[in-house]
């Protein structure tokens, strides 16, 4: 289910690269990628712990939950965005990828999979 959901996502986005539900301890659930030399277990993991290290900052200025972070690189952009509770979108992008496109589908799988993950 989950498998097929991603795939239908990421179809969406021009430019993607791989898109992965990651639960809160950095493990990809699920995953489809288009680039099969892309480590994505080792990303998400890092990039989860730095979701982690953000929130923990965040809840001690009382400023809310981290809800989306984008990290754009020469090559590769990465976004994260949080599902439901302890889940996690896991979005890698081409450089000419529209981002607010990107960002726009990330926000409706986030509710089709919050039904699900909750």
């Amino acid at each position: 289910m989950f498998l097929e959901r991603l795939s239908t996502v990421s179809g969406r986005i021009e430019g993607a690269i791989a898109l992965s539900l990651v639960d809160h301890d950095g493990m990809p659930v699920e995953s489809v990628s288009l680039a099969p030399g892309v480590d994505l277990e080792a990303v998400a993991a890092e990039l989860i712990a730095q979701v982690r290290t953000i929130s923990s900052q965040q809840q001690e200025l009382s400023v809310g939950e981290v809800r989306q972070i984008t990290i754009g690189g020469s090559r590769t952009t990465f976004v994260v965005s949080a599902v439901g509770s302890g889940y996690y979108l896991l979005l890698l992008l081409r450089p000419e990828a529209s981002l607010g496109r990107a960002r726009f589908e990330l926000k409706r799988a986030a509710l089709l999979f919050e039904s699900d993950l909750d």
